[in-house]
């Protein structure tokens, strides 16, 4: 692909996203599209943010880790995206329905970096010691292709089909949790919806983010201290599509709550 390619299709969906308007997916129109290609579209789309908007990267996220995710999506890989600042929403506050497309409520079991991680070869014992402390996080995912037609290409292209992330706001550290066998759990307007299970995340979310380092360093990507990481779902995202609250809760973890407007 030309370098001009890569910069349309990346002013493309940035278009897409701030009009509220999908788009057709790039891989449609641009048949050379490929994983490789995609993440130079995330990586030009990223570097916009940062040198024209004042942006900047704060980590990094995995998706459809989870069987449930990718059945749902109809992917059979993962994909990954950098976690952009101004994604960030604060509990307890609202969100508006009209800031996205079509959005679905995930839970996560989020990641804080106090050391350096890059892979080839990075082992879950080696993210173990890289982690300060684990927190609740809710990722609303939204995509700027119609429909949710996705390829692996498209969501790639569209930096994972992030949205928005909410943090929690009950830290702890790993040794505290059984990141193994975790239950979560999502409520809307007081009514139960559905549950999950951190070993939906590649057995526990710890693999799921030895995975994403060794993905990244294809790209010469590394993380860094401090930065966030969410390592994906573990349970099958829910359609944020109306005004209300939600509750989502990890067992013996914590909870993160958030209205809908």
């Amino acid at each position: 692909m030309q370098t001009s390619d890569i910069r349309d299709i990346a002013a493309l969906l940035r278009e897409a996203r701030l009009e509220r308007a999908p788009i057709d997916p790039p891989s449609k129109t641009w048949p050379s599209l490929d994983e490789k290609w995609a993440f130079e579209v995330q990586k030009t789309a990223a570097n916009i943010a940062i040198t024209e908007h004042n942006d900047r990267i704060v980590g990094y996220k995995l998706g459809n880790i989870a069987k449930v995710m990718q059945d749902a999506f109809g992917l059979d890989k993962p994909d990954y995206g950098f976690l952009l600042a101004s994604s960030f929403a604060y509990e307890g506050t609202s969100l508006k329905l009209d800031q996205f497309i079509q959005p679905f409520v995930e839970l996560e079991a989020a990641f804080v970096l106090k050391g350096r991680l890059k892979g080839p070869n990075v082992t879950v014992a080696d993210v173990i010691s890289a982690v300060d402390y684990a927190i609740p996080a809710i990722e609303i995912i939204d995509s700027r292709v119609k429909d949710w037609a996705i390829d692996l290409p498209d969501t790639l292209a569209d930096n994972g089909s992030t949205g928005a992330v909410i943090l929690g706001g009950t830290p702890r550290r790993l040794t505290e949790l059984n990141l193994s066998d975790m239950r979560g759990f999502l409520r809307f307007n007081g009514r139960d919806v559905i549950e999950g299970n951190t070993k939906n995340v590649l057995g526990n979310p710890l693999s799921a983010v030895a995975w994403l380092v060794n993905r990244l360093a294809l790209y010469n990507v590394e993380l860094f201290a401090g930065q966030i990481i969410l390592p994906g779902s573990c349970l099958q995202a829910v359609p944020m599509n109306e005004s209300g609250h939600w509750s989502c809760t990890f067992e013996g973890f914590g909870s993160i709550e958030f209205d809908v407007a």
